[in-house]
């Protein structure tokens, strides 16, 4: 299917050079003021993990902005909401605790990647100062922090992500539900019935 290929990083560094001083240095090992007000005026993270076979996952995490807590330079915690019980990131975790952070404020064309270990805690009193709306996260992922750098904004630019005349025409995008239901193909359910799975997960079951 791909011809050409490059393998090795000899091949790669002679097509697209070496980095910059700034691109270099800018990697630090610890949460600064600058780090930690960003990922307090963050709502949305998006958790890379993989598996002991190097199987990967991204997994979107979104609450209010501020909901990853910074506990000191090199600890974070990300509290683990209701989902689909798959727990792709969590095995992940189990079996490699290696994980990136990506965090995006809204508006801005920087985001902060964060490279670390994670475990998964059930400390009763770290998860009750994670709770939101009086419900309390039965578990966290805790993140040790070894690598922290900001991400420049080109992607953004190029995307137009937060330009809403910039923004794709849906017309051609299938709702949802209507994915759900030829992907799955469950006898019995039609989209109406997973266009009603739906709003009754988002009404009733974020936290």
């Amino acid at each position: 299917m791909f011809r050409d290929l490059i393998t090795d990083e000899h091949d790669l560094r002679a097509l697209l050079g070496t980095p910059s001083e700034v691109a270099l240095k800018k990697q630090i090992a610890c949460l600064d003021a600058h780090c930690r007000a960003f990922i307090a005026h963050a709502p949305f993270v998006a958790l890379a993990t993989a598996d002991g076979a190097g199987h990967c996952d991204v997994s979107p995490k979104g609450d209010p902005a501020g909901f990853v807590r910074v506990l000191d330079d090199t600890h974070l915690v990300v509290p683990d909401r209701p989902g689909n019980k798959r727990l792709d990131g969590l095995r992940n975790i189990l079996a490699n605790p290696h994980v990136g952070l990506l965090f995006l404020v809204p508006a801005r064309g920087e985001t902060l990647r964060v490279n670390g270990r994670a475990c998964i805690t059930r400390d009763a009193d770290l998860l009750a100062t994670l709770a939101v709306e009086g419900k309390v996260p039965s578990l966290a992922i805790g993140v040790e922090v070894e690598e922290v750098f900001l991400h420049c904004a080109k992607a953004f630019k190029r995307s137009g992500l937060w330009e809403p005349a910039r923004w794709p025409d849906l017309g051609g995008l299938a709702a949802s539900a209507k994915m759900f239901h030829d992907q799955l193909k469950i006898p019995g359910m039609s989209v109406d019935d997973f266009e009603r799975r739906l709003e009754t997960g988002y009404r009733t079951g974020l936290y």
